[in-house]
């Protein structure tokens, strides 16, 4: 479709699509409140399903530490706005190609439940420290 000028470039730069103070700032935050955070390479799949083994070496090859399906569209259009950018994930499935188990929607969903009081944690003292 047409690009909407007023709200950035048709091809908007991705070399750099998060906020490094953010990260840093979140990652800060987690070690204060005892939370084990990672920082990775996060690749995006169309889905709605999950990858296959095949996916999960391809993946693995490009570089690629999460995959999921919906953070980097998201990401693309901030980017095209000139917005700060701060994304975090909750890993609900480990995507290891050679051990691949079948895991069942049920048990994503309690991964994500249980993970989700730290993560709220964490983007509300990030969200009160950007407010400063």
């Amino acid at each position: 479709g047409r690009n909407s000028d007023n709200l950035g470039p048709r091809f908007p730069d991705m070399s750099e699509p998060y906020n490094k103070e953010m990260i840093a700032a979140a990652l800060a935050i987690a070690k204060k409140d005892n939370v084990t955070c990672h920082t990775g390479v996060y690749v995006a799949v169309n889905g709605p399903n999950l990858e296959t083994r095949a996916e999960y070496r391809f993946l693995r090859t490009i570089g690629g530490d999460a995959v999921g399906m919906s953070t980097v569209p998201e990401v693309i259009v901030a980017n095209h706005m000139a917005l700060p950018v701060f994304a975090i994930s909750v890993l609900t499935d480990e995507g290891f190609a050679d051990s691949l188990q079948a895991v069942s929607l049920e048990e994503i969903i309690k991964t994500a439940t249980d993970a989700e009081p730290k993560m709220t944690q964490i983007l509300k003292e990030l969200l009160l420290q950007l407010n400063d």
